[in-house]
């Protein structure tokens, strides 16, 4: 094999202090004096963010949660993030005002503190103040079931409870309400459900009708609570593209090489990459060829061959080869940093689900006041007038949709379909346009080979795949790992390699026992004198365009061909048609691969050719998700890798894999814990089965509210009457809304 030009040596080890960054501090592992010593190591640091390598992290996930917890306590670390399985924690904190010195004094003590048993207390109470940070959306249920525990006590028990006590327990336990009514009146300038309620309850609590007054505070609370807890955080997680660089690039600067930090690389600098090593930063190829993975910008799992004059991309990989890189673009600027971008720009949705229910709810508010002030006007009954303020619609759907969304959610988890929060829930049911990723969502992400075609009849199939092995072997591109791992399931020898010389992106040729074999493209061979005319003259159909195709020739002879695809998911054909057929969803694949393979995978799945987008960028995927939604469609986004962050972010419902991207799991609102498809068809089905069961509820709640509304403006009704009928068809709204939890909605 050619050799290629020595590596220099890298920088390692402790660097010291470098440009007024914080100094690379190594924590040895602790003495027998010290057994609880934590090892660490700061690798990388800028004003505002540190990286740390702890090898605890690898093993140890209670020590994550305890340092977790632990940096929640401090309000100036902004956020904290793990890669257990590159031993590695970045830091992001407030620099200003907070010195390097004060910082690392900081972090060693947060490190120890985590792990170390004899600060146990401490580290409980850590816990304990991080779990707070969060709040208890079943707290504010302790002072409602409080004042009717009092109230059940001086009623029908009979105990001597004070009524003051009692009244005044009823009006702290609907201070939430009375917030709530309070900013939608100056906040919004609107009045609302909570107006309301605060109103029915005030006077139905001075007419001591206390159980009738609880019960409403109760229901109303409760609600709240289960509303709030089917909420997402709206913190996105993003995965930095940039994160997994070397901090240290070469470059050459008057014809001579140096190592120096990736943030020092500028523009028109030339940057060189060595095999194994990712690209640092957008621009030309100056001299030099290289076959580099792009699957972390485009998704796509076939390495492409890039020479002289063809642009390269920040945080793609140079699998062979070696490059001299003209830099147009660093940092933020590259195609990879704007991807971020992307996702921190991207809107961030109301994480309560926007109920239609309550909207009609809050539009009966004014017509209920005035209902109600014509009622006390005319017949000056208080109990009257409070029956129909009481009987307001809100209760009876602030339980029974939250309830529905929550049971939905249960469902879904039960069977494998992680769905965040009501909203996403909400927007699953509307879907209306659909957008796949194609490599590692419709298709397995990995090559296979499908077929092996013979010059002639007498030889065998076997024959030309065990040149192709012999020669392939210890090559680390995809096909000829594909190629290896098929004839290793046959049960293929591995025939001994003799001399060899590998050309990248064209092929290869070797000595095996005796023969020169040639494995590699078309242009390949016919640039080595092979003639392909006996192996079309049987399988006309190679020349046109179908499968990628790789050859094999032994001593100047064609032998065979190797035809190879990145295949279909099993279930992948079935779901898409089901979606098409039962749902009337509207079907678009969006890939970084180019438009003849994108092409070919949507034939296979009956999507029409004018929905697809093929050479896509992450960019170009959120500009497609946007055009699609500025044209009303409600658009759901399904995509497993750090290519697709961006399209995840922007699209109303964004729909990933267990097995997929760390950032496309922490965008997606779905993920789909058993990595089948089958699982978006499931949770759209529950999805449109909880709306419907919300449609249902809402009739619940309506008609016997209405009547019970007509009859206390007109003859009267007492109040505890207007609050069983109110609370009844609550309750009755609220046990139909666990129906998901019974039935598949399909």
């Amino acid at each position: 094999m050619e050799g290629l030009e020595q590596h220099p040596g890298r920088i390692s080890g402790n660097q010291g202090n470098l440009n007024g960054k914080l100094t690379l501090v190594a924590k040895n592992n602790g003495s027998a004096n010290d057994p609880f010593k934590i090892a660490y190591k700061i690798v990388h640091a800028t004003p505002g963010r540190v990286r740390v390598r702890i090898p605890q992290i690898i093993h140890d996930r209670e020590y994550i949660r305890s340092l977790r917890a632990i940096a929640a306590l401090d309000d100036r670390i902004l956020r904290i993030s793990f890669k257990p399985a590159a031993a590695s924690v970045t830091i992001y904190y407030e620099s200003e005002g907070y010195s390097e010195a004060r910082f690392r004094f900081d972090l060693e003590q947060m490190i120890q503190l985590a792990s170390n048993p004899k600060s146990r207390i401490a580290h409980q109470r850590a816990l304990t103040l991080a779990e707070e940070v969060e709040p208890s959306y079943w707290s504010a249920m302790k002072l409602p079931v409080t004042a009717t525990a009092l109230a059940l006590l001086a009623g029908p028990l009979g105990l001597a409870i004070s009524p003051v006590i009692i009244q005044g327990t009823i009006a702290i336990a609907s201070l939430p309400i009375a917030r709530r009514a309070w900013e939608s009146i100056f906040g919004q300038g609107k009045l609302n459900t909570d107006f309301l309620d605060l109103s029915a309850i005030s006077i139905v609590t001075s007419q001591s009708h206390f159980l009738t007054s609880c019960s409403m505070v109760v229901l109303i609370e409760l609600g709240e609570a289960i509303r709030d807890h089917t909420a997402r955080s709206s913190h996105r997680r993003t995965l930095d593209l940039l994160g997994s660089l070397s901090q240290f690039v070469w470059v050459e600067k008057d014809g001579c090489k140096q190592q120096i930090p990736l943030e020092r690389v500028m523009p028109e600098d030339t940057v060189i990459v060595y095999p194994g090593e990712q690209i640092p930063v957008d621009g030309t190829i100056l001299r030099g060829k290289a076959l580099i993975d792009e699957q972390k910008l485009t998704g796509e799992a076939m390495p492409v061959v890039r020479t002289k004059g063809q642009e390269v991309y920040a945080s793609t990989l140079v699998r062979e080869g070696q490059i001299y890189i003209l830099a147009a673009r660093v940092g933020a600027d590259t195609r990879a940093g704007r991807t971020i971008q992307l996702i921190e720009e991207a809107p961030v949705h109301d994480t309560r689900m926007e109920n239609y229910a309550a909207k009609i709810a809050d539009r009966a508010v004014l017509p209920t006041l005035l209902l109600g002030g014509a009622v006390f006007t005319i017949t000056r009954n208080v109990a009257r007038t409070a029956s129909v303020l009481t009987i307001d619609f809100a209760t009876g759907i602030r339980v029974s949709v939250p309830t529905t969304v929550m049971a939905a959610l249960i469902a879904a988890a039960k069977s494998g379909i992680l769905i965040r929060c009501g909203r996403a829930l909400e927007k699953l049911a509307e879907v209306d346009a659909l957008v796949c990723d194609k490599t590692g969502t419709l298709t397995r992400g990995e090559i296979r080979i499908v077929e092996i075609k013979t010059v002639a009849r007498s030889l065998e199939a076997n024959k030309v795949l065990e040149l192709a092995a012999a020669a392939e072997q210890r090559i680390t591109h995809p096909v000829a790992e594909a190629i290896m791992r098929y004839a290793q399931s046959l049960g293929i020898r591995i025939l001994p390699r003799g001399k060899w010389k590998y050309q990248v992106g064209l092929g290869l040729r070797a000595e095996i026992e005796g023969q020169t074999v040639l494995v590699g493209s078309k242009r390949y061979l016919e640039r080595e004198g092979i003639d392909f005319e006996p192996l079309y003259k049987r399988y006309p159909d190679l020349q046109k365009i179908g499968y990628p195709t790789i050859y094999v020739a032994s001593d100047g002879e064609i032998q065979g061909a190797i035809q190879y695809t990145d295949p279909l998911r099993p279930e992948s054909k079935q779901v898409i048609q089901t979606l098409q057929a039962k749902f009337g969803i509207e079907i678009y694949l969006l890939t970084g691969d180019n438009q003849q393979r994108a092409n070919l995978v949507a034939e296979e799945l009956k999507i029409p050719l004018d929905r697809v987008c093929a050479e896509a960028f992450p960019e170009c995927k959120a500009e497609v998700i946007r055009n699609l939604r500025d044209r009303g469609k409600t658009v759901a986004f399904v995509g497993d890798g750090l290519n697709d962050s961006a399209g995840l972010a922007y699209a109303d419902v964004s729909v990933s894999f267990r097995d997929g991207s760390d950032v496309a799991r922490e965008t997606a609102d779905v993920v789909l814990m058993k990595n089948d498809l089958w699982g978006l068809v499931e949770a759209i089905a529950i999805a449109r089965h909880a709306r419907e069961i919300i449609h249902q509820n809402t009739g619940i709640v309506a008609i016997p509210n209405i009547y019970g509304l007509a009859i206390a403006s007109t003859v009267g009704m007492n109040p505890m009457t207007a609050t069983l009928i109110n609370n009844g068809s609550s309750v009755i709204a609220g046990v139909n809304g666990l129906r998901p939890l019974l039935t598949d909605g399909s």
